[in-house]
């Protein structure tokens, strides 16, 4: 069983759930302390009496060694740009406390007692958004999380920037103390690209969901006959998230009143028509969600399992090994796992947002959907332009997603003297897909503006589904029925934090 799970991790970032480490856990990692305290005694080893990088060929001075540690930390501190959110960084340190918890650290037990506290009383280090090439984990931003565990630079907290030495004190605690290698320990891994990509994952399901709701509020909205969902269909071909998809919108769909049944309009009597008035299959943004999504569905799942081994992973170097009583020097902190996984979601996502601007246009479009006004005006066409002004905004969001799309994982620039020279920009993946993360979310409050508003230019709220009317209800406590031209920029704003904070959870 991991230490940490997905879930768990969920509850303390987003929910505030208090994090509490297993006491067995926090008996391995004094077992492995007390183990390296013994072993390193007249032995070479990286970090703890060597410089560090391509500096490890020159040895350092036993009187020196407390100061290499602090070295480390003050010199990497050096990261620019923005900083990254409290989730993110709340994130990252629990990932470092996982890290932590394998026991393969050497650090003294005081440091994960130390992040659990910054952790629970809301006490965010000062990362910023740059510095990071993912090969020697996160180095930079690391150092800067780690600055403020040994009492120096700023921290985020209760909702104002301060010097993290006076909110030490306010709150009773002891800054970090250096016994044999926790400086190197505590930025040498690939938390803070776990960490920002455990956020990705828990808004991408949440995105998938609202995604899987729109594709059955779209076809509600068409009257597009039911098969395109159905279990035969989607089970006859072997791809488990098409399948997984079209369970998921079946179930959504089964109180709706919205739906034409194929085998009575069609395959029964007689139809002499040579041209028929509706269509006989909705176009691919209405019909082919399943497959579309299936992927999307299939991706986050293969992501969410290498993060949950990333955080129960020793991804520092070198690995402090008590049981077989070895320090071994390897790459553990190389961040390929997540670059490549935060590549696949973020690409996953770009779809999915494509996927929704289409959807959009379709409700946009009254040539194309024949059955709308268009841009839903409800106004007087020529005088008043309903959404038109929205899809400008969602189409440039969608091109800049697709922009975003190219792969970061391929992206390598040795440094480092070389010593470095292949790295991961896993950091970097994982800021790329944030963006995404943004945009589709962004995209996501017009499509569900766009499908209250929708319902109501067809008069079918009363039809529509168990879980489409219920979101109608909340989004017109948002924004109400668009009648006349207004600005409503800020309704959308509104509208994406409903999002983020009412996931629906679909199992």
């Amino acid at each position: 069983m991991p230490l940490l799970t997905y879930k768990q991790v969920e509850d303390v970032v987003f929910h505030g759930k208090e994090f509490v480490v297993d006491p067995a856990a926090m008996a391995q990692v004094e077992r492995c302390y007390q183990f390296l305290e013994q072993f390193h005694k007249d032995k070479v080893i990286y970090g703890i009496n060597t410089g560090f990088g391509p500096m490890a060929q020159w040895r350092v001075d036993d009187k020196n060694l407390k100061d290499l540690q602090y070295n480390i930390i003050r010199s990497h501190s050096t990261g620019a740009g923005k900083p990254l959110g409290d989730a993110s960084v709340k994130a990252a340190m629990v990932a470092r406390v996982g890290t932590f918890l394998q026991g393969k650290s050497g650090i003294h037990p005081d440091v994960v007692k130390l992040l659990v506290e910054f952790i629970n009383r809301g006490i965010y280090p000062f990362i910023p958004r740059h510095g990071s090439v993912g090969a020697s984990g996160d180095l930079v931003q690391l150092a800067h999380m780690a600055l403020a565990l040994i009492g120096e630079g700023e921290v985020h907290y209760k909702g104002e920037w301060r010097p993290t030495a006076d909110v030490m004190v306010e709150c009773g605690l002891q800054p970090m103390e250096i016994h044999i290698r926790e400086g190197l320990s505590a930025v040498n891994g690939t938390s803070v690209m776990t960490g920002i990509s455990l956020v990705n994952q828990f808004q991408a399901h949440a995105l998938l969901d609202w995604a899987t709701l729109a594709a059955v509020w779209m076809n509600e909205i068409a009257g597009s006959y039911d098969d395109f969902m159905a279990q035969p269909l989607n089970e006859c071909r072997r791809q488990k998230g098409q399948q997984e998809i079209a369970r998921r919108m079946r179930e959504i769909a089964a109180t709706s009143a919205c739906f034409s049944k194929r085998e009575i309009e069609l395959f029964q009597g007689e139809h002499k028509e040579t041209v028929f008035e509706k269509k006989v299959q909705a176009y691919y943004s209405l019909r082919c969600t399943p497959q579309i999504l299936g992927p999307i569905y299939q991706t986050l799942a293969d992501s969410r399992e290498v993060l949950e081994n990333e955080i129960n992973s020793a991804c520092d170097n070198p690995i402090v090994d008590p049981d077989t009583r070895y320090v071994y020097h390897g790459g553990n902190f190389h961040g390929d796992y997540v670059s490549l996984e935060e590549d696949k979601v973020k690409i996953a996502l770009v779809r999915l947002t494509m996927l929704t601007e289409r959807q959009l246009n379709y409700l946009f479009h009254d040539r194309i959907n024949g059955i709308l006004p268009p841009f839903l005006n409800k106004g007087v066409l020529g005088l008043n332009y309903g959404m038109q002004a929205c899809q400008f905004t969602a189409t440039s969001t969608t091109a800049e997603c697709q922009t975003l799309a190219m792969p970061n994982y391929v992206h390598s620039i040795p440094n480092n003297n070389d010593n470095q020279d292949i790295v991961s920009m896993g950091t970097n993946s994982a800021l790329l897909c944030r963006q995404v993360v943004e945009n589709a979310f962004q995209v996501m409050a017009i499509h569900f503006i766009a499908l209250a508003q929708a319902t109501d230019c067809l008069g079918i709220k009363d039809k529509l589904c168990y879980t489409s009317r219920a979101v109608y209800e909340q989004i017109r406590t948002i924004q109400p029925e668009i009648l006349e031209d207004t600005p409503f920029y800020k309704e959308i704003t509104q509208v994406i934090t409903y999002l983020k904070r009412n996931p629906l959870d679909l199992k």
